[in-house]
């Protein structure tokens, strides 16, 4: 099966970093559901339906691979959801405690990103491989200019960790970047933020002109009972929790 451009496809073809990958996902005391994305030609897949511990779901949006796997790997059949992860209804096929999995495609890892922060009461734990300069990023503390939106977000609800690098060379047909895999482990203390969306938005705002300060930059907020000082400052030197204490003063 050849990878599709279109996809951002590109197969992990080193079965010890499959193994790998696969054995960092947490093992769960009692039978727990796991979303793999884009399972591909399956190289993860025949280590996840091994272990007895996950009640496995595939969402696949290539019918070519969805053939590949049906016809190579002819147990998983009735475990595919296919069509496009990202209108994927969390609710329809799993409970409140879900593990997700998978090597994301790069040119929808930040949407995959912000679809797992959406359903982040659901999800539990990720394990995901995907480039390097992304993990970089969503693991970057403030004060750091790769330091922004989705490291704000995810650090907030998740536990943010790079557990191992890939190099191009494992892959059919080799990236032209390094990847590295990453890990999300729900926080146990989560902020108490109300209206999430108007709160993200807040933080798109912050970030929109990066150089600008946030009297600046928040000017369609009432920033009138925000410290001068603050608002003197750029949004990348705000910690994640500044962020949420920012916004409950405009809000």
């Amino acid at each position: 099966m050849k990878a599709k451009k279109s996809l951002g496809q590109h197969f992990l073809k080193d079965e010890n970093i499959a193994q790998k990958i696969v054995n960092s996902l947490s093992h769960q005391d009692d039978k727990t559901d796991c979303l793999e994305i884009g399972p591909g030609t399956g190289v993860l897949t025949k280590y996840l339906i091994k272990r007895d511990d996950l009640n496995l779901k595939l969402s696949e949006i290539d019918k070519e691979a969805i053939e590949y796997l049906k016809k190579n790997l002819p147990s998983v059949s009735n475990l595919i959801i296919e069509g496009d992860i990202l209108k994927l209804k969390f609710e329809d096929y799993f409970t409140d405690n879900l593990l997700v999995i998978g090597n994301i495609p790069y040119n929808i890892t930040g949407p995959i990103f912000f679809k797992i922060l959406d359903y982040r009461d659901k999800v539990t734990e990720a394990v995901l491989m995907i480039q390097k300069e992304v993990a970089d990023r969503i693991t970057s503390g403030h004060g750091n200019k790769t330091y922004g939106i989705l490291s704000v977000l995810l650090q907030l609800f998740f536990k943010v960790e790079k557990l191992f690098d890939v190099p191009p060379q494992s892959f059919i047909p080799p990236p032209k970047v390094n990847s590295t895999v990453v890990k999300l482990t729900k926080l146990q203390d989560l902020p108490q933020i109300d209206d999430y969306l108007k709160f993200k938005n807040f933080v798109k705002a912050a970030f929109n002109q990066r150089r600008k300060t946030l009297r600046n930059a928040l000017k369609l907020y009432d920033t009138s009972s925000v410290d001068e000082e603050i608002l003197r400052k750029r949004a990348e030197q705000l910690a994640p929790k500044n962020f949420v204490e920012l916004f409950q003063k405009i809000k």
